[in-house]
């Protein structure tokens, strides 16, 4: 009887459990059983292995071998197990020197003739084993994506025999030398001097990225919704290796291609169609997933035309963007995914997307835009940082020459010194600053207090509300490098609360929405202006 215990990984949300793989040799009938809840790729594994074992010219045990892959309790899937259990069995019948076994972990899919296939989830395992103080042996073309994780030794192979030879201490294998990051390649990101006129609609955007802000558009079609939208990733500051690294293996667990060193540290940018289930949104699945809300963490999730989404799909998004994390529960697994994103969407005031044109093109009904209007819930607009509209342009702003703008670096300086003060401040962005940070950073004088005062007063603000009003003025204060939140800070901030000014979505059917001011809001009266609802023209 014979017994050899070594070292894998599976995946469980985006974590990397340890499995310890046992294999047991002994008397008796021949054959091979796999216990420890393994899916239907690991049950199969017992002929990939039996065909590479063969292929290097090594001895398969004669008798029984009993393959336990522990704790019981964990669903094990994927190929990844091929290569520990056939270095298992070799241990397990004296074929390999078991001394070494114990200083690495092992992940690997093996084809028939003994080579190494690349497998999905790596980072994570990447990120264990150096929690755990081992060596990871793993397919060569998944060494580059381990290399992203620090003080971690990489032993990448592309053959069965070479990780026996390595073992048996016969030929050793060459650790992984990670390449130096280069120059990004591709296409460069959207420029913000690209986008004529719009001089609000920027600053929002700046302020935004600033404090993580989430955002929303509401125009006409045309206006550069969509165009402003795609420029935010160019002016967001980089990721730190931390957040890097958790994008990183959020995108590893679902199988994306492997990150480009030298653009790693780019904040993700998803924008998912308008058909989008809840599922795709939030991830699901039998074997639960990460979604689109998990692979924008850290980075953007643009929703454009908001209320062609469903409705329930769009109410799923409510407590990710307030606890920054979405736990899915299925009858036998459960899983926990990161989901800090900052949302940006995008919408027309109303079906046709021409209310209040000036040209009278709009023939909705009030009841259809109060319909249109409902889609999007009462919670959901309330969780929304900044609410702005963005007018048609002029004849002269698209028409004329395009005057120069400020370009994406200039913005991002800007952006980056503010993100800096608040997380020298707080240790996060202002978004996410708790009661308690709010509190001790967010001081009002008595002009301020008076003018948050009328503000709830008048557009009926709720705590949520008045919160988010606080840290965007914060934000605005960071860009302005102010030591404290003025009044002018504070009335911007509700300016860009365009929404709770009792025109809400499905508030009031038919009722139009502010129109936008040339510039930031200034003074009470930017609390209290409440324009005389239109009705639309009847087809």
């Amino acid at each position: 009887m014979g017994l050899s215990i070594l070292y894998s990984r599976a995946p469980y949300g985006i974590q990397a459990l340890e499995v310890i793989v046992e294999v047991q040799t002994a008397g008796g009938l021949p054959g091979l059983s796999i216990v420890g809840l393994p899916e239907m790729a690991v049950r199969e594994s017992k002929d990939r292995v039996r065909g590479a074992l063969r292929s290097g010219s090594f001895k398969f045990p004669d008798g029984r071998v009993t393959i336990n892959l522990a704790p019981a309790d964990l669903p094990k899937d994927g190929g990844r197990f091929d290569l520990p259990i056939a270095l298992g069995i070799l241990g397990a019948s004296g074929q390999l020197q078991p001394e070494a076994i114990a200083e690495h972990e092992f992940l690997g899919e093996l084809a028939l003739s003994g080579t190494l296939r690349p497998v999905s989830g790596v980072l994570p395992s990447a990120l264990a084993a150096r929690a755990a103080g081992r060596a990871l042996v793993l397919p060569v073309e998944n060494a580059d994506e381990a290399s992203l994780v620090r003080d971690l030794r990489i032993l990448p192979a592309r053959h069965l025999l070479d990780v026996c030879q390595h073992l048996n201490q016969i030929e050793a294998l060459s650790p992984h030398q990670p390449q130096p990051a280069s120059k990004p390649t591709g296409a460069p990101l959207p420029d913000l001097d690209e986008v004529r006129g719009q001089p609000q609609a920027k600053r929002a955007l700046e302020i935004a990225a600033a404090g993580a802000h989430s955002l929303l558009f509401v125009g006409p079609p045309g206006t550069g919704k969509s165009m402003l939208a795609s420029r935010l990733p160019g002016i967001l500051p980089p990721l730190s290796e931390e957040e890097a690294l958790e994008a990183a293996a959020v995108r590893s667990v679902v199988g994306r291609q492997q990150p480009d060193r030298s653009r790693w540290r780019e904040r993700p940018f998803r924008a998912p169609h308008h058909t989008a289930s809840g599922p795709a949104l939030v991830g699901g699945g039998s074997h639960p997933r990460p979604g689109e809300i998990s692979l924008a963490h850290h980075g953007v999730l643009f929703l454009d035309e908001l209320p062609e989404f469903d409705r329930r799909v769009l109410e799923v998004l409510r407590e990710p963007l307030e606890s920054g994390r979405i736990h899915i529960s299925r009858a036998a697994r459960q899983a926990e995914f990161p989901a800090r994103f900052q949302l940006l969407a995008a919408m027309n005031p109303c079906p046709c997307g021409y209310l209040g044109d000036p040209s009278g093109r709009c023939r909705c009904t009030a009841e259809q835009v109060g319909r249109y209007r409902a889609r999007i819930s009462g919670p959901l607009l309330d969780r929304i940082d900044m609410q702005l509209e963005v007018p048609r342009l002029s004849t002269a702003e698209l028409a004329g020459p395009r005057l120069p703008g400020e370009s994406s670096a200039a913005v991002r300086e800007r952006v980056c010194a503010a993100r800096a003060r608040a997380e020298a401040r707080s240790g996060a962005p202002n978004s996410q600053l708790q009661p308690a940070g709010i509190e001790q950073h967010c001081q009002l004088d008595d002009t301020s207090r008076a003018l948050i005062g009328t503000a709830i007063q008048r557009l009926a603000l709720s705590a949520r509300a008045y919160h988010r009003i606080l840290k965007l003025a914060l934000t605005i204060a960071d860009l302005d490098q102010s030591p404290a939140i003025t009044p002018a800070h504070l009335s911007e901030a509700i300016g860009y609360r365009r929404l709770d000014r009792g025109d809400a979505p499905g508030a009031t059917s038919g009722q139009r929405w502010s129109q936008p001011s040339t510039g930031p809001a200034t003074g009470p009266a930017s609390a209290s202006s409440n324009p005389k609802p239109q009705r639309p023209s009847r087809a």
